[in-house]
């Protein structure tokens, strides 16, 4: 069982990053924000126009 919890399903940048990271056992989706890795970055759930996390459908494997 060598799952990874968390995987990123999406990239953008090389010094401004954006990064998308979905977790696997929710689905719920984060955004990884930073201008330079090294010095910092930010983290937040990425919300629909409601205000509810966006949820990425997640396999079950039972």
């Amino acid at each position: 069982m060598s799952k990874d919890r968390f995987i990123e399903s999406y990239s953008q940048g090389a010094t401004n990053v954006r990064k998308i990271i979905v977790d696997t056992e929710t689905g719920i989706n984060y955004l990884l924000a930073s201008s330079s890795l090294t010095s910092g970055c930010g983290l937040t759930v990425l919300m629909d126009k409601d205000g509810k996390p966006i949820i990425t459908p997640v396999k079950t494997d039972k």
